[in-house]
């Protein structure tokens, strides 16, 4: 049996080859199995013949795995067709650089790294450089990372192959690696061409982080893949020899097999650092949260083919939008059109229902006929609306105000506050606190020309301190509805964690967001928790990391423009003197507890959402001596206890009885003892920013006294 197998081995490889030699069927008829004068293999013939004979073992059969191996060894296999490559290029989405609204600093920097070197390649390979090879696209989701690549797509007209990341991840060992080569050889045979890898971040994360093998072999392999395609010939002489440079013909002769390779991600600081360097994605372009004029612009764009009634105010439909992404906006169009379907069936509907005394059109019999008939017709394929009825249909401005109210925007999914629902109607009193305020924060974001004229381009910081429940956070909310910017509220201690390292990266990630997210008022409450001095007896050392994180992102080398602060605290005592220095929470506010005026006003205000009978004057109770030491909580307290007495007397409204009875209830929450506190405390922040080694606020003397 062996002898049979290796000879039908050798007899594969000699056919293979065109050499006529059968010494099975000479054999077989007895004859020699080489004729007298009849040469027989070559050398080189010989040599794979007998590779193919090691192959085989004693007791192989013909159909085994060795003699399997001995017909591949043979060349048995080159006759069947080679694995199909999966990837092929994709029709990129029919969208242009026109179409793309508030990214013109975007596609200016894709014009210079991606058209410029798929066009005319042959000019950086004239110069002796690399033409780039990619570029990563970030920025939070649904601000057009995605339709910007199929754009570049449409404007060179280049074969285009779009991936998302995890269409690659695969199951078994090495079939991950294996796409990625077959992606780039894929675009390499139709080059020049565009790799678009969506979502990138998930197959390459940071590899000293990675949890498997396979991901590091992952990113490993894509970078490899990078680094071999865009790339010149090393060493290739010119004609002249000119120091290894090509001529201008082989140049010209290479600008066909160029590759750009696009990423985009929503998580860049997650990749792995190995790919984020030059010669790889040689640049990083940033799609951020699109402001004023940018949300005008892309409403222009996707309003021009709608049908609307009247022009649509897109300026102040823009400044409504405040954390809006291009997304979103396209939301709000879909949003609005479906008002606008439901309003004309609602009409439709209301002009053609016959009045409820109308007798029957044929009366009898014919009518429940003819109304079985429309039965049966309502039953199946429905009536296309006629041309008459389809031209009286148009998106209107109500449509879009009531499509406002339905559009979560994305940056409220994501842990953003956007703009709250506080006005200063629901703020009384204060006055004084709402004129330093405005002229921080409200006018810089409405007019930042006139500040910027003066030099003035960070976005200033606030401390509001004083007394519990007088209003600060309230204060915040306020002005952040008046300047229509974003607000993101952090309560001290929920930034705080207990791995190491994690705090100080909640903080950074915040103050990231808030700079995607410009204009954008940051509001820390409960400062001193997070906060306080560093350097002490009992200091925590991860507390001083978090404090000297905060200071950085402040004013650190980055900067916060179109980032403001305010912070609130009722302790400013114990927190970091570095944060009061100008140029970081600069402007102090102290917000103290309201006069006799000033709890009325807040009465009034509260009053707006509360029934109060005739004849009941909450104002004139809360303004008595009884109510001395109430803040702005107390009255809050003091309304709700009345409104209780009310329902448990049976009265649908707040009568003067129940005011007397919830101001016996409702005690003040800050002492007499405590608001000399609190305005010694606020006169020693006044008088320096901080409290010194040898001043004493007149807290401490107290304590240290008794």
């Amino acid at each position: 049996m062996k002898r049979q197998v290796l000879v039908t081995g050798v007899a594969g490889v000699l056919q293979k080859k065109g050499v006529k030699w059968e010494p099975a069927k000479r054999k077989a008829a007895g004859g020699p199995a080489l004729e007298e004068g009849e040469e027989g293999p070559g050398p080189a013939l010989a040599g794979k013949a007998r590779a193919a004979l090691r192959l085989v073992g004693p007791g192989d059969g013909a159909g085994g795995p060795p003699a399997k191996r001995a017909r591949l060894a043979a060349g048995a296999d080159k006759g069947k067709k080679a694995k199909a490559n999966p990837f092929l290029a994709s029709k990129p989405r029919p969208v242009r650089y026109a179409d793309l609204g508030g990214l013109e600093g975007a596609v200016k920097s894709v014009r210079e790294l991606v058209e410029r070197p798929l066009r005319h390649p042959e000019v950086y390979s004239w110069l002796g450089v690399t033409a780039p090879r990619g570029v990563l696209l970030h920025g939070p989701p649904g601000c057009g990372k995605t339709m910007l690549g199929h754009a570049i797509a449409n404007e060179t007209g280049v074969p285009f192959f779009y991936v998302a990341a995890p269409e690659i991840v695969s199951g078994m060992s090495g079939e991950s690696e294996t796409k990625i080569r077959q992606l780039f050889a894929a675009a390499q045979q139709v080059a020049p061409a565009i790799v678009f890898i969506d979502e990138i971040d998930s197959i390459a994360p940071k590899r000293e982080s990675a949890q498997k093998e396979m991901e590091k072999r992952i990113v490993a392999q894509l970078l490899t893949s990078i680094d071999g395609v865009g790339g010149r010939e090393e060493g290739r002489g010119g004609a002249t020899g000119d120091r290894g440079l090509p001529t201008a013909e082989e140049a010209v002769a290479s600008s066909s097999k160029h590759i750009i390779v696009l990423g985009a991600t929503t998580r860049p600081e997650v990749i792995d650092p190995a790919l984020r360097t030059a010669g790889r994605f040689d640049r990083e372009i940033a799609l951020t949260v699109p402001g004023e004029e940018a949300r005008a612009a892309i409403l222009r764009i996707l309003t021009r083919n709608l049908r609307l009634k009247d022009e649509i105010h897109v300026e102040a439909l823009a400044k409504r939008t405040p954390g809006y992404v291009g997304a979103d906006l396209q939301a709000l169009i879909k949003e609005a059109a479906a008002e606008a379907v439901a309003r004309a069936f609602l009409d439709l509907e209301a002009s053609a229902a016959p009045p409820p005394d109308a007798p029957a059109a044929n009366g009898g019999a014919d009518g429940a006929s003819e109304a079985s008939e429309a039965s049966d017709e309502g039953r199946g394929k429905p009536r296309a609306l006629p041309p008459e009825v389809l031209e009286t249909i148009r998106i209107v401005q109500s449509d879009f105000d009531a499509a406002l109210g339905r559009v979560q925007p994305s940056m409220k999914r994501e842990g953003f506050a956007t703009v709250p629902d506080v006005t200063w109607d629901d703020v009384g009193a204060l006055d004084a606190v709402r004129e330093e305020l405005r002229f921080a924060i409200t006018e810089p974001i409405k007019d930042p020309e006139r500040f910027k004229a003066l030099g003035i381009n960070t976005g200033s910081g606030v401390l509001l301190h004083g007394p519990p429940g007088c209003g600060k956070t309230l204060v915040a909310k306020a002005i952040a509805n008046e300047s229509r910017a974003n607000f993101i509220s952090i309560k001290g201690p929920e930034l705080l964690n207990k791995y190491v390292g994690e705090s100080e990266r909640a903080v950074r990630q915040l103050f990231a967001r808030a700079r995607q997210a410009a204009p954008c008022v940051l509001f820390f409450d409960e400062l001193d928790a997070l906060a306080p001095k560093r350097g002490g007896e009992g200091g925590n050392q991860s507390t001083e990391r978090v404090v000297n994180q905060m200071l950085t992102e402040m004013d650190g080398v980055e900067g916060r423009d179109g980032v403001y602060l305010i912070a609130a605290t009722n302790r400013p005592d114990i927190l970091d003197p570095a944060l009061l220095r100008p140029g970081r929470l600069d402007k102090m506010l102290f917000v103290p507890l309201p006069s006799p005026g000033g709890r009325g006003a807040i009465v009034r205000a509260l009053m707006r959402r509360t029934k109060v009978a005739a004849g009941a004057d909450p104002p004139a109770v809360v303004a008595t001596d009884a109510c001395t030491g109430y803040s702005g909580a107390d009255c809050a307290a003091f309304m709700r206890e009345a409104a209780v007495c009310a329902l448990k007397n049976g009265r649908a409204a707040i009568a003067q009885e129940d005011l007397l009875a919830a101001r016996e209830k409702v005690r003040p929450s800050v002492s007499r003892a405590d608001e000399e506190t609190y305005n010694a405390l606020g006169h020693n922040l006044r008088q320096s920013r901080g409290v010194g080694k040898g001043r004493k606020p007149k807290l401490e003397r107290k304590k240290s006294a008794g």
